[in-house]
Parts: C-alpha cells; structure tokens; sequence
C-alpha cells in the first residue's frame, strides 16, 4: 500500500511514560520525513502543550489538537480550523460540573484554566515546569470557571478527572442526555467534552484530503478511545499493547506498549529507509 501520512497519538502512544520520545522511534520517523512521508500530531492535549515534541520532531505540519477540535498551525501561530464549544453549551456544562462537583481543565485559547487544583493538574504542572520556558503551556487558576468563559474567545475543551471512576462515567453519561454534546475518555480517568461532531478522524480526515491524499494512505497510532475514530479510518490503524482491549479489537495491527520500539518498526517497514548521515 503506497502510505503518505503517519498519524501519532502522543500520550500512551508516541510518548513513554515519562512523557519523551524513544530514539528509535525518532530517527524512524526522521527516516520517514526523509522519504516523504507527512507525519502529523493527533492529539486531545491542547496546542500549547506539545511545544516539546512538535519540536523534537521538527514538524513542518499542522497539528491537531484537543481531539479534533481544531487544527494549529505552528509555523504561522494560528488556527487553521475548528469547531469550539458554544457559549451556551460551556455555561451549561459549568453548572453540571458545579451541581455534580465535578472538576477538570477548561482549554481555552492559548492556556488551560483550572478552579480546583487535583491531581492531574499537578502532574501536569510539574512537567511543565520541568520544559524550558519557551516550551512551557500556560495554566491559570480562577474563581469561577463562569467568569473566565466570558472572557476567552474559544472553549476547545473540558478535561474532566476524578479518582471515582463510576461517579465520572455516570456524570458522561448525563452530559451526553441533557446536553447531547461528546464526551470521549482519553485516559483511565479523564473524559474529555467537546463539542459534538469533533473526533480525531474526522479531522484528520479533513486535513488529509486537504492534501491531495485519501484516509487509505494513512497510518495512524493510538492507544484510547478518542483514538478509535483515526484507527478505524485509516489505511492501517496500530494500537499499542498498552491499549484496552476494546481498541485493540478495532485496530489492524497491535504492537508492542509504549515503551517498546514497534512505531519504528512499523515505521520502518513501510517507508524507505534513509542511511543515518542523509537525515536532516
């Protein structure tokens, strides 16, 4: 199959757990870039959180983020495209989150905004504390998620965790009945809510098609359920052996954890390879 596009999840996917890049998967996707394919970033982090492998990669591609609810241009500084929550939907969704004391991130803009500090805004702030300051994202923490949605210009995003896993699957299921919009789980215990119709595979496909090339001549990369919508469109959708069981069962190929070498593999398999000394 003539494959032209190498699409990569970033977190349990391309990312180890200690949020780098394996080398092997880097030279291989240099490797890739060498020989003309377009690797490009599908992600549920918001754009300003991936300044580090953006740039480790070298992309000259557009990136898209917060699981399909736009597409960020990183050599212009801009938005090429999205769909964001309404303000009448975020403020809808503001007063579950406060009748159900739900907590989460609000990705907004250019920064994440938080009420309650929890555990994944912890994590999430001490890593990027450890980035060089140009690579870090920005996080603010405000009284009321209210006020701060009458202030930014797009809501992308919700990213919603809690340690009681039942108490988040029933509050999902709520939102999807009484506001209609997705809620798409992006780790064990966050859910993501966006709004409807947003998916990494419908816009991967939208930018895809935007350059002359077809969802069959893509590889795409992931390990969770926001990934689905990419594996089950591509030409050759991989999971990840760190994956559920469910993805795994959709995809084509299911290869080693993220941990492992098999996106180089894979990689490497499909695409020409370039002696060390010819890549960039």
């Amino acid at each position: 199959m003539d494959y032209r596009v190498i699409a990569l999840d970033l977190d349990g996917t391309l990312l180890t757990p200690e949020k780098t890049i394996l080398p092997a998967s880097l030279t291989a996707l240099q490797n890739a870039r060498k020989s003309g394919a377009k690797v490009v970033i599908v992600t549920g982090r918001h754009h300003v959180a991936i300044h580090p492998f953006y740039q480790a990669l070298a992309l000259d591609t557009p990136a898209i983020c917060c699981n399909g609810a736009l597409l960020y241009d990183y050599q212009e500084k801009k938005v090429l495209a999205s769909d964001p929550l309404q303000p009448e939907q975020a403020n809808r969704l503001i007063d579950l989150l406060d009748s159900h004391n739900v907590h989460g991130l609000m990705y907004a803009d250019d920064v994440m905004i938080y009420q309650e500090v929890t555990g994944h805004i912890t994590r999430t702030e001490n890593w990027a504390k450890s980035l060089p300051e140009s690579q870090r994202p920005t996080f603010r923490q405000v009284k009321s998620f209210r006020e701060a949605a009458h202030e930014v210009g797009s809501i992308w995003k919700f990213a919603l965790t809690d340690t009681d896993i039942e108490k988040l699957q029933n509050f999902t299921q709520i939102v999807e009945r009484e506001m209609g919009i997705a809620c798409e789980w992006s780790w064990h215990d966050q859910v993501d809510v966006a709004q409807s119709g947003n998916s990494k595979g419908k816009r991967l496909a939208q930018w895809v098609e935007s350059q002359g090339l077809s969802m069959s001549q893509v590889i795409a990369f992931g390990d969770n359920f926001n990934d689905l919508s990419m594996l089950k469109s591509a030409g050759l959708g991989v999971a990840m052996g760190n994956a559920a069981d469910e993805i795994k069962a959709c995809a084509d190929l299911v290869i080693g954890s993220n941990t492992e070498s098999g996106i180089a593999e894979v990689v490497n398999q499909y695409f020409e390879h370039v002696p060390a000394q010819e890549v960039m």
